[in-house]
């Protein structure tokens, strides 16, 4: 049973099971057969704990809810087995039962495309034990065979045993439902016959990969009357020989080509194990991580994975090191462990060539812990050698550079960086209440080491992450000079100081040349950093660059192939550009890896709103919302926003009085709860109240603008306000004033949209003619209007029906 049981706990623990008394232990149950559905998430171990805890725990209610699941636990015949990322149904009752449950959760999944799951069936012999702990258990063929036929299949099979598919196929329902696959290789050598179930409707129709056979060179016609043995030369024989060898080699090849076309020197570097007694010291294993990881990315001959893309495997509870190098696009992988105890350290390192599993060099390190520095200087400059890449001597050191004689300093740095790698690791408006708890712990680290240049250039980066988030708490552009200039005075030349100045142009003022040539500046240090493409590629998108900023942004996540922002952001510009079908495809595939990621299924329903006037998978994305940890704000708007789209006025009202901030602030388009106020009250027929609403927004965006008259993002917004409020001249003269402040030509990303809330603007005032002349040329504009918004959007109702506004409507629509 130790296949079976991996980790802990989904489908149980089943109440008749685990509640079982020590009185039942010597109990002894014989062998029976048990009609097996074993059920499994694709991807599981690559979640992230609290990932992993909320989809199985949504697995589990779509399980428990099937109509033979609850009919056999009612009937007693029912045994359940938890595996860590499934788990075993026993059903006692009838052979059919396994098949029409899985049936019954392939129809649920399609409500849930976040959960990628595989089902494997068999009857079998199965019986129950009992296990070290005295906990109820089940054993037997039927459970392992179950198990091997599951893992023949991949996200959407049911897969059924011969034995299992030999019995239904004697009744005609289910003859046209089985496809045969033939055999399968499993563990140990062992071999099982699949066949595969699906309908239009439910399963997957698609070969398992282990089952495609690999494809055969054609054969050279034979000669017509083969020569008798004894003539053979032996030059023939020795050449067959050798063909026989290519020809396997050949074959090998293929299945190892596409790890083995990562480049040779590229390496990613893991989080290292805490193996401190105390726990909560993990930031300090995952600081001499991000230090050798940081070290190695200075290297221009390496190709080193970004610090986010790692990230995830940190609660991995096993790791095969093939396919997460395979993931990463890397040759080598770095793993170790660290272990602190008052002033010692341990910490163990070791280097895989993941191509092949071997282990190249590993070395274990007890020294003081004031040598942390220098033990992970070693460790880069070891991996450096290993790889046989070129360093350089600024690059060298750099590396053996010690960032801090205060140890109580870099306690606090490598919290705050803690806090720094989550904030970039997910999209939610929650990132500025965790940046200012960065920034007060990167103040108290260079208030104890002003001469800290790491700590001083994390917290100017911090400080232009808020004001990038428009907070407003505290002076902080004036704080990241203030902060930049100290880094400047320690190492004026230095990559992050280059990178910082480069974003305080950006964010700081929208300049955005200065800000290029400081990203050109910095990458020639950094050559590994993901941020220096990223940023030249969202400041590429504002001048209206598409091509060259969609490369770029590739590029970062080349280089960090699992950030969930910038592959966000690659999706948000296909969007933009109505390239749907291009965003489609960049999502679902991280969302393969990513089922739970809040922010990218929400890209991901925005693309099929836009593109279809779609709505299924934004209900999904809110159905399951549960599952997936966000930022409850978040969830708020994205529940408010698809209950606005469906006309649900009640839903809107429901949602917008859910604890929780319920502001919206897009990029720079504060909208004010005021405003929805006001319009769920419209909508529910109650003007009063959607006035008085109104008003209180308007007040509240006046005052805004009022403060930042050449904000064309808080003008555009009152323009907005006011159109609802029937204010018909101000608010065509705010919206026009706005697109004047912030043309496409200025920012293209924004610049259109502010050019399709003037659209809505004149649509909302009742002027049609203006209103379609104004759609028909911003309907080519990038971030303009678009099929999904002019079909199900209310601020488009007063052109409904115009032969010239549906013209448009239809130009954007999906080509078949």
């Amino acid at each position: 049973m130790a296949e079976v049981r991996k980790r802990e706990v989904v489908l149980g623990p089943a109440p008749t099971m685990r509640s079982r008394m020590a009185t039942e232990v010597n109990k002894e149950i014989g062998l029976e057969i048990g009609h097996v559905l074993f059920i499994d998430i694709v991807g599981y171990s690559q979640l992230l704990i609290t990932e992993q805890s909320g989809l199985l725990q949504e697995l589990k209610e779509i399980v428990w809810a099937t109509e033979q699941f609850r009919q056999a636990q009612a009937e007693g015949k029912l045994l359940r087995l938890p595996t860590g990322d499934g788990g075993a149904l026993v059903f006692r009752n009838n052979p059919e039962a396994p098949v029409l449950c899985a049936m019954e959760i392939s129809k649920a999944l399609k409500s849930h495309p976040e959960l990628q799951v595989r089902m494997g069936i068999h009857s079998g012999p199965v019986n129950e034990i009992t296990d070290l702990n005295a906990q109820a258990n089940i054993a037997g063929a039927g459970i392992n065979i179950a198990q091997r036929v599951m893992d023949c299949g991949e996200a959407g099979h049911i897969l059924l045993s011969q034995h299992v598919a030999d019995d239904l196929e004697q009744y005609p329902q289910w003859r046209p439902l089985l496809h045969d696959l033939g055999e399968c290789e499993v563990k140990h050598g062992v071999r099982v016959h699949a066949v595969n179930l699906y309908t239009d409707q439910l399963g997957n129709p698609a070969t398992p990969e282990k089952f495609k056979r690999p494809e055969v060179e054609p054969t050279v016609p034979a000669a017509k009357e083969a020569p008798p043995k004894s003539a053979i030369p032996k030059w023939a024989m020795f050449g067959a020989v050798v063909a026989l060898i290519v020809i396997g080699l050949l074959f090998w090849s293929k299945r190892t080509a596409t790890i083995s076309t990562a480049p040779e020197k590229s390496i990613a570097v893991l989080p290292f194990e805490n193996l401190s007694e105390d726990k909560s010291s993990a930031f300090f294993a995952d600081g001499v991580q991000d230090e050798i990881l940081t070290d190695l990315a200075r290297v221009a001959d390496l190709k080193v994975i970004s610090r986010t893309s790692v990230l995830q495997y940190r609660n991995a509870a096993a790791r095969n090191l093939r396919e997460i190098a395979q993931q990463l696009g890397v040759a080598h992988v770095l793993e170790g462990s660290v272990q602190r105890a008052t002033n010692k350290i341990r910490i163990n390192a070791q280097l895989i060539d993941a191509r092949n599993d071997a282990h190249l060099w590993a070395q274990t390190y007890d020294r003081d812990l004031a040598d942390v520095f220098a033990i992970q200087s070693e460790i880069a400059k070891t991996i450096v050698e290993q790889l046989q890449a070129k360093l350089s001597p600024k690059e060298e050191a750099v590396v053996e550079a010690k960032p801090t004689k205060d140890m109580v300093a870099y306690d606090l740095y490598l919290r705050a960086s803690e806090i720094g790698r989550n904030i970039a690791s997910t999209i939610g408006t929650g990132g500025a209440e965790a940046a200012k708890q960065e920034v007060q712990l990167l103040d108290q680290a260079v208030t104890r080491d002003p001469a800290f240049f790491k700590a001083l250039c994390s917290l100017a980066n911090a400080h232009l992450a808020l004001f990038w988030l428009n907070d407003r708490s505290a002076p902080h552009i004036d704080l990241a000079k203030k902060a930049l200039e100290a880094a400047a005075r320690l190492q004026p030349d230095a990559g992050e100081v280059h990178f910082t100045r480069g974003l305080l142009y950006y964010r700081g003022s929208l300049d955005y040349g200065p800000a290029l040539a400081e990203f050109a500046l910095a990458q020639r240090s950094l050559p590994n950093d993901a941020g220096v493409p990223f940023f030249i590629g969202m400041i590429e998108r504002r001048q209206g660059r598409w091509d060259e900023s969609i490369r770029h942004v590739e590029k970062a996540v080349a280089l960090d192939p699992h950030n969930v922002i910038s592959i966000s952001e690659l999706a948000t510009t296909y969007i933009a550009l109505r390239r749907y079908d291009e965003a489609a495809k960049t999502l679902d595939s991280a969302l393969k890896w990513k089922p739970l990621d809040f922010g990218m299924a929400l890209v991901r329903a925005l693309a099929d709103m836009h593109w279809k006037a779609d709505l299924g998978r934004w209900r999904a994305v809110v159905a399951g919302a549960a599952g997936r940890p966000t930022d409850p704000n978040d969830l708020i708007s994205t529940r408010l926003i698809l209950a606005l789209l469906e006309r649900n006025y009640y839903a809107a009202q429901e949602a917008l009085e859910t604890p929780g901030l319920a502001e919206f602030d897009d990029n720079g388009f504060f909208i004010p709860r005021e405003w929805n106020e006001g319009i769920i009250a419209r909508g529910l027929g109650d003007n009063a109240r959607a006035n008085a609403a109104l008003l209180a927004a308007r007040q509240r965006e006046a005052a805004a603008a009022q403060d930042s008259p050449d904000d064309a993002r808080a003008l555009i917004v009152l323009g907005q306000i006011d159109a609802a409020l029937g204010r018909t001249a101000d608010a065509i003269r705010e919206g026009e004033r706005a697109a004047e402040l912030l043309p496409p030509s200025k920012d293209a990303m924004n610049g259109g949209f502010v050019l399709e809330r003037l659209a809505r603007i004149y649509a909302q005032t009742g002027d049609v003619n203006r209103a379609v002349n104004f759609l028909e040329n911003v309907a080519k504009v990038p971030g303009g209007p678009t099929y999904g918004s002019l079909k199900v959007d209310q601020d488009w109702d007063p052109l409904r029906g115009d032969p010239r506004f549906e013209k448009i409507v239809q130009s954007l629509a999906p080509k078949q």
